[in-house]
């Protein structure tokens, strides 16, 4: 089934983000993951790319594959192209198609300095226009990201908002958002890709966040703004941990709350590969979502 579909109910979507476990790790720690995600009910799981655009890293299709055949849940593959040839692209989609895996996130993916990037791919949009192309993947749904307060690389969100709108022309039929804290700043930047003529479902990236190393990390990764009640629930309660983790998570819940409330196409949860906490938040919005049951 193409992830696409999903839209088409008259219901907001619900899906979580898992990643593959750190190369000191089994993969069969997933299925701990995996099974305090399955009770929840998602729409679909996302499986994110093998550490630095590994090609020989086989994790993703491996946990999307169990995602989808042993939990029966819909799997979201994310591929990116940067240090891959129109070969290896190839490759790499033979491969979840004989998994059983029909859908994927189709990502430029970050530079990694100890590989050199390959000159197949410079933008998630060829990718895309490739992967249409070619007959074989007709049966592929293809996903794509999107950044409500622009790509890190982007100049203006004019100029963001134009290369998102290539990447849908070229085919991507379904966007997953970077994550925010702030609503309105997404709110802003739906309404701007509207009035740029992109009409696929935009899903809003919403992470719990738990602790201050982690907040700092991720917005030194992508850039997203801290709204000034964030920034005191951080100063408040960074030094007490349990008070931080309920913290972070009343915070994903009352943005979930408002962003179903203004008719949001879906919610994707980054779960961080933590089932207590996935489990928390989809506890106190479980009656907004008919996927829950």
């Amino acid at each position: 089934m193409k992830i696409s579909t999903l839209f088409k109910q008259d219901r907001t979507v619900f899906s979580f983000e898992v990643f593959p476990p750190k190369k000191t790790s089994s993969i069969e720690t997933i299925y701990d993951t995996l099974d305090g995600l399955q009770d929840l009910n998602p729409d679909f799981i996302s499986v994110t790319y093998g550490a630095g655009g590994n090609l020989a890293d086989s994790s993703t299709c491996d946990i999307a594959s169990i995602v989808k055949n042993k939990y029966n849940i819909e799997a979201l593959a994310h591929l990116t192209c940067v240090n891959s040839s129109r070969e290896d692209v190839t490759a790499v989609m033979l491969q979840l198609a004989e998994n059983g895996i029909n859908n994927i996130l189709a990502l430029r993916g970050d530079f990694n300095p100890d590989i050199l990037p390959k000159e197949d791919f410079k933008y998630a949009s060829e990718l895309v226009q490739f992967l249409r192309q070619d007959s074989q993947f007709d049966d592929f749904g293809i996903s794509g990201a999107c950044y409500p307060e622009t790509h890190v690389e982007t100049e203006s969100m004019i100029d963001d908002i134009l290369h998102l709108k290539k990447k849908v022309d070229a085919g991507t039929d379904h966007l997953i958002s970077q994550l925010f804290f702030d609503n309105l700043v997404f709110y802003n930047f739906v309404e701007k890709a509207r009035i740029a003529g992109i009409t696929v479902p935009i899903e809003a990236g919403i992470m719990p966040v738990v602790n201050k190393k982690q907040i700092e990390r991720m917005v030194s990764l992508c850039g997203a703004s801290l709204p000034s009640k964030f920034t005191k629930m951080m100063q408040r309660y960074e030094n007490n941990p349990v008070a931080m983790r309920d913290a972070g998570i009343a915070y994903a819940v009352n943005q979930i709350v408002d962003l179903v409330s203004n008719g949001v196409d879906g919610v994707h949860l980054y779960t961080m590969n933590n089932p207590y906490i996935a489990k928390r938040i989809c506890e106190s919005v479980a009656s907004l979502f008919a996927a829950f049951k």
